[in-house]
């Protein structure tokens, strides 16, 4: 079994964080035959009897271009050939026509596919899928998310996992590494790879971001991608002590039919914004931009009279001198 740098260097990171893929475990790759996600499928392979994984494998073809079917039929027969369970689900064009219908298909897929699974094998159900997101993704989505004005919780939107649903957790092994770096381990360890014309499209704004803004950082300052995507790691600790530190602070301010608007106004005008995102989450209500709580926060100041906003799918959020509420009409 061949055993490289980059297999120890992901066998390291794994067995500091156990928690992240646990052992006889079955996992989904979310492979499009591209070099970040059969490095993936390669490293993961190879590290398979250290872990004692299940793999199996998805590939969604988007129908983008003449080649799609062909790139879906060459995966299935190299998974087959190295005994790896495959899966295929294949739409039209029309119907992921943009990065995030495409996006919103494929984690759709995923569900689906992951419960099919864990159906027919309960015993050992598939609650683990991996994609093949690098450092370099990471850096592209803070950056396109810095540009749309996102929050801190946005800045780091490309975390090492997530849950897809309360059963089934999405987990990114390869943040550690660079697109450079999957490039080269596709060459080292002999991998074949598809490449997707839709990659080099400018029609895509992370396309963009990739071919012409990244270039021109890393001329200016070498390894920037890899700083850029550390930030997003640390942004993602300082969100979620933000979260922690939030929920404690809540607790001081809550009143038995909402909040208590006099204490809301004793805090900062950054404060207040903060509570009343994590009041309005703990709600479940549909997000709103940091623009839009900002001109709330502002409504809800001290010297502002009592009001009513309405907010979205229902949502009204009011205030008094002294106490702030929420009611959705739709449910009575």
């Amino acid at each position: 079994m061949p055993w490289s740098p980059w297999h120890e260097r992901l066998h390291k990171h794994l067995r500091a964080q156990p928690g992240l893929l646990p052992e006889k475990t079955c996992l989904l790759l979310a492979v499009s035959g591209g070099q970040d996600s059969m490095a993936l499928l390669k490293l993961m392979l190879d590290l398979k009897r250290l872990h004692f994984w299940d793999l199996k494998v998805w590939h969604g073809n988007h129908g983008w271009h003449a080649e799609s079917s062909q790139i879906a039929y060459e995966l299935s027969e190299w998974c087959a050939a190295n005994n790896i369970e495959f899966y295929l689900d294949s739409t039209k064009q029309k119907q992921t026509k943009n990065e995030s219908s495409a996006r919103e298909w494929r984690y759709k897929q995923l569900i689906l596919k992951a419960s099919l699974i864990s159906s027919n094998q309960p015993q050992v159900p598939c609650n683990h899928v991996l994609t093949g997101h690098t450092c370099s993704d990471r850096t592209e989505t803070l950056i396109l998310n810095l540009a749309r004005g996102a929050a801190l919780k946005g800045l780091s939107s490309l975390r090492k996992s997530r849950n897809l649903n309360k059963n089934l957790k999405l987990v990114r092994p390869l943040l550690l590494f660079s697109r450079a770096e999957t490039s080269e381990i596709c060459k080292e360890l002999n991998l074949p790879v598809w490449i997707d014309p839709s990659n080099s499209n400018p029609a895509f704004s992370r396309n963009r971001i990739r071919q012409e803004v990244i270039p021109v950082l890393e001329s200016l300052h070498p390894g920037c991608t890899q700083r850029i995507s550390s930030l997003s790691e640390r942004l993602e600790s300082y969100a979620d002590d933000q979260k922690t530190l939030a929920l404690l602070a809540l607790k001081t301010i809550r009143h038995p039919k909402g909040l208590c608007r006099i204490q809301l106004n004793n805090l900062s005008f950054t404060a207040k914004c903060i509570l009343l995102a994590r009041w309005l989450e703990e709600a479940r209500v549909p997000h709103l931009s940091a623009a839009q709580l900002e001109e709330l926060s502002k409504d809800l100041g001290p010297n502002k009279p009592p009001g009513l906003r309405t907010l979205s799918q229902g949502w009204e959020i009011s205030w008094l001198r002294e106490l702030i509420q929420l009611k959705n009409r739709n449910k009575g």
